[in-house]
Order: structure tokens, then sequence, then C-alpha cells
């Protein structure tokens, strides 16, 4: 059984174009963290590479790997060795056209627990997903590692309540979000602290709403991998409370392991307090399985 308590780890890393040379930096940051007493770390999204779907191209198809695979390999191994809990966003090769945005769940004793495939796929200017990524079909998962209960959404997925509600309900205590998000350079002076104020009060509403602990571990620094202006990633990684509460946040700008102490008793302390998952009425619902209601 988990203990009372598991301390957590983000790796806010800048990531670079060598997918070998982003691994073993990785790889660094789990170590340390885990020197520091961290037992669960989780790594941005897509962590191997720059974020290459800023175009469309498909040399990057060259990026992606099966899982398990090379990497889960490494990261077990790593996991096995800390005694960590580790979470990875990687490019999965499922089969020949068809790839999937995925993260890898690896154990403290580096077994591979699962993975979950990123169900909502953006199609935005400079963040041409679509192009790279079939929908996951796994579904919303969580997993009992050995040191708490946990589920993984992927970036854009963090935008939608109903995928944190169903990682909840299937048991997920803490809701990890693996995310590659930045400002588009000329738009940040306009409208910079918006987004980046609705994307982290987003995040503290699932908490709060079903009554959780949060992490969403984003990159840092400047990417133009395909020319142009490219992606200034902002980086404040931040873990937060069944409340909402920030608990710890990293900088715009540096490369850094943010930790926090996640009680796991504090979830049944906010679910009777605050008790919205019983007072849902699951009766009256119908209807929110449709795109619109006519």
């Amino acid at each position: 059984m988990p203990d009372a308590s598991s301390t957590v780890a983000l790796v806010q890393m800048q990531c670079g174009i060598d997918p070998n040379t982003n691994l073993q930096k990785a790889i660094g940051f789990i170590r340390h963290a885990a020197e520091k007493g961290a037992q669960i770390v989780c790594l941005p999204e897509l962590f191997r590479s720059e974020y290459f779907c800023q175009s469309e191209d498909h040399a990057n198809f060259a990026l992606a790997e099966e899982i398990p695979g090379r990497t889960t390999d490494a990261l077990g191994e790593v996991a096995r060795d800390a005694q960590v809990v580790i979470v990875a966003s990687l490019f999965e090769k499922r089969a020949a056209g068809v790839y999937h945005n995925t993260a890898a769940i690896i154990d403290a004793d580096g077994t591979l627990l699962g993975k979950y495939r990123k169900m909502h796929i953006p199609d935005d200017p400079a963040f041409y997903e679509k192009f790279y990524f079939t929908p996951g079909d796994l579904g919303f998962k969580a997993w009992l590692t050995a040191r708490g209960h946990i589920g993984v959404c992927i970036c854009w997925d963090q935008w939608y309540p109903e995928a944190a509600r169903l990682t909840a309900l299937r048991g997920a205590q803490l809701l990890f979000y693996p995310t590659a998000i930045g400002w588009h350079p000329a738009e940040k002076e306009k409208y910079g602290a918006v987004q980046h104020s609705s994307w982290e009060t987003m995040q503290r509403s699932h908490a709060i709403a079903n009554g959780c602990y949060v992490a969403a571990v984003n990159r840092v620094g400047h990417e133009a991998p395909a020319g142009g202006p490219g992606i200034q990633f902002w980086g404040q990684s931040f873990i937060c409370a069944p409340s909402g509460e920030i608990l710890a946040k990293g900088s715009v700008d540096e490369e850094e392991i943010v930790m926090a102490e996640v009680v796991w008793d504090r979830i049944d302390e906010q679910r009777t307090h605050w008790p919205f998952l019983r007072d849902r009425r699951i009766d009256a619902y119908a209807g929110i399985e449709q795109r619109l209601i006519d």
C-alpha cells in the first residue's frame, strides 16, 4: 500500500534537437529529484524532442517509437534504481500510419503499468497535432502505483472538465498533465497574461471540482524548429491541492524541479467537506455525450 504521503516532482526542462540528449537530461533530472526525496516524477509533453508540431513535416514521424520500447526500457531501469514512479510523454508509433501522443506510466519497480493516449488533439497555428496524432482510444484511466493512485491526461486534455472528471471517477487522486504550451511571441504582450491565467485557472478548477491533486508540468525556452517566430514556452509548472491552492510553482524561464508533498488523507477530507461527487445528479445529465442539444 502507498504511504500516507508522497513527494511529487515535476521536471521543467528545455528540450533540444537531439532525442538522446533530451532523454539523458531527463534521466539526470529524475535521479536528482529522487535524491531530493521525490517518489513520483513527471516529465513534460513529448520531452524527447523539440515541439515538432509547429509544422506539418513527414520527416518528423521518424521521431516516433514503440511503447514499450527503448525509452520506456531506459526509464524503467531508472525507476527501479531510484524507486520512483515515472510519467513520461512520448510520440508513439503504433503501426504504419497510426501514431499517438502517449504517456507511459512506469511503477517504482520499473514495471510499465500502462499508457494513456491523448484524447483531445488540437489543430491551431503552430500546434498542428492532428497531422501527427490519432485520437486516443484507451479512454480515461487511473493506476494504483506503489506511491499512490494517479491518473494522466495530456496538454489539450486539460481544458476539458469531462476528462478530469472521468479520470477521477476511475480512482485517480493525483492527476498529471504533461504539457507543451506557450506564447506566440507576437501575441505575448497583448494576450500573454490572460492566456496563462486561463490555463492555470482551468486546472486548479479540476482539482476543486474533483477533490484531487493536480500537477501540470511544462517545458521552458524558445523553440522554432520550422523557422519563423516559433513558440516561447511559459514554464510555470505547478502542483495544487484539492482545494485549488498552489503548493509549488516553477519559474517562467528556468529549468528546475518543482516539488511538493501530497497527503493522501486530504482527498477524503476534501471530498467529504465539499461533496461534489456525492451530490452529482447523474440522473439528469443525459445529453452530455452529444455535441450539441437541439
